[in-house]
């Protein structure tokens, strides 16, 4: 097999990470409409993100914020977004790049992306970490409403959900 020189994973990447830019965008603008509420989560030590220490020393590698009920200021931009969120009764505010996001699901109407690194996974014949939809069962559970983390699941009490991985490979030429 030939080498990607286009990089083909990064813009197919790049543009489904527009679809999440694009859902922030519009709650910037017009708040949330109808039960729509975001699950992102995101690397807590990736160049760019902004948040508190006491934040950072709690979710050292990854954390799971909640767009929902109680959010301010929200504002995106073309390379990430930032917001306030309620933690312990204190508001803070968070920056993120939309690069360090590692997932976006909008468990309302069972959406999920997962973003990932673009190596090769050799057990599964596709990319590690495929841009595709991803299984909203496993996304984190709710402790409360109120834009606080939630904690992450655990992998192995997953429950089979109806979320698709799309592989193209079976369109390429042999």
């Amino acid at each position: 097999m030939s080498q990607d020189l286009m990089e083909y994973a990064k813009m197919m990447e790049d543009a489904v990470r527009g679809v999440m830019r694009e859902a922030l965008a519009r709650t910037a603008a017009d708040g949330l409409p109808g039960l729509h509420h975001f699950y992102i989560t995101f690397r807590t030590t990736a160049p760019g993100v902004a948040i508190s220490e006491h934040l950072t020393a709690q979710h050292p590698d990854e954390m799971t914020m909640v767009i929902e009920h109680q959010f301010w200021d929200l504002e995106v931009t073309e390379k990430g977004f930032s917001v306030s969120l309620a933690f312990g009764g204190k508001r803070e505010r968070l920056a993120v790049p939309f690069e360090a996001v590692t997932a976006f699901v909008d468990p309302s109407v069972k959406f999920g992306l997962q973003f990932g690194a673009h190596e090769v996974d050799q057990t599964a014949g596709h990319p590690a970490g495929q841009v595709g939809p991803t299984d909203v069962t496993a996304a984190p559970k709710a402790v409360e409403t109120t834009g606080e983390i939630r904690e992450k699941t655990d992998d192995s009490k997953k429950a089979p959900g109806d979320g698709r991985v799309v592989v193209l490979d079976r369109f390429r030429k042999k």
